[in-house]
């Protein structure tokens, strides 16, 4: 079926009812208003009002192979090539995870923890582990703004995406290019007041209940962990917490749901303190905080 004309309204209506067929009517007419607005600054209202208004030849090729991507699953975050975070527009590539909503709740159970209680002489020093975009990282120098910030990932090609999301959003974060799981790297850096990490920590036995955008797309690095030691980086983390984290200080985690008992126990072996699990929008444990005795 081809398209009927190059007017943005039948191109408009051509692949929304071509999304339809893969996506629910509500989530169609979502993704091809978004695609108009972020490809070609249209938005819906504009198409839907300028019944004259006619797409370039080099235009119809974009929509057409953003919707053809649409159709075989790829993110519409990826072809856009940004997100929303925490009212902030981050860039993503297949390097990084897409930020999640969670990930917003863990942001801001940090920030209304910690805004406002550091003196000016005494600021707080803050890690992001596995910081994918940075969305942590920036996020929580945006609002803690006199704290210093450093984000810490394994791949050269997601700090190469935080970094420009950095300078984007006008945020001073320092950033390391290291192993979480290398304790002999790992135990040359300073002392913090708050780790926050978003490790992997997805098993291979829940792949099956993914959804394949997501299989297809994200980076697996940063999603999966084997079913015989799931919790591999939770523990490197804490180990490493225990020796870098100051007195006091505070330990957040974004964890696997059905897996949070079993890090609650751990952590509290390992001899850490007022253990909080916290659920997200669902219901779901999904966070996590602790603390280094005094």
């Amino acid at each position: 079926m081809k398209v009927s004309s190059n007017k943005a309204i039948d191109i408009y209506k051509h692949y929304r009812l071509l999304l339809s067929e893969l996506y629910d009517e509500a989530e169609a007419e979502s993704m091809i208003a978004i695609l108009f607005e972020d490809l070609f600054d249209i938005k819906r209202h504009e198409v839907l009002a300028d019944i004259a208004r006619r797409l370039s030849e080099s235009e119809l090729l974009t929509i057409h192979f953003a919707v053809k991507d649409l159709l075989k699953n790829k993110p519409l975050q990826y072809i856009t090539g940004n997100t929303w975070f925490y009212g902030e527009n981050f860039i993503v590539n297949e390097s990084v995870l897409i930020p999640r909503r969670e990930t917003e709740e863990l942001c801001n159970w940090i920030i209304d923890n910690h805004i406002g209680l550091a003196k000016p002489d005494n600021k707080l020093k803050i890690l992001d582990i596995g910081t994918g975009s940075g969305c942590i990282a920036i996020t929580l120098k945006k609002h803690l703004c006199d704290a210093f910030v450093y984000a810490l990932d394994v791949s050269e090609n997601a700090l190469k995406v935080a970094e420009k999301n950095a300078i984007k959003t006008g945020t001073e974060v320092s950033f390391i290019c290291a192993d979480a799981l290398d304790a002999s790297i790992m135990q040359d850096l300073d002392t913090f007041d708050i780790i926050v990490s978003n490790p992997p920590y997805v098993r291979n036995a829940e792949k099956k209940q993914m959804k394949a955008n997501v299989i297809d797309f994200e980076p697996h690095l940063a999603l999966f962990v084997t079913d015989e030691n799931p919790l591999v980086y939770y523990e490197k983390i804490s180990d490493f917490a225990l020796t870098h984290l100051n007195r006091g200080g505070t330990l957040y985690f974004e964890i696997n749901e059905y897996l949070s008992l079993n890090l609650k126990n751990m952590l509290s072996d390992k001899g850490f303190i007022l253990i909080e699990i916290r659920t997200d929008m669902q219901n779901k444990p999904r966070m996590l905080k602790c603390k280094l005795p005094n």
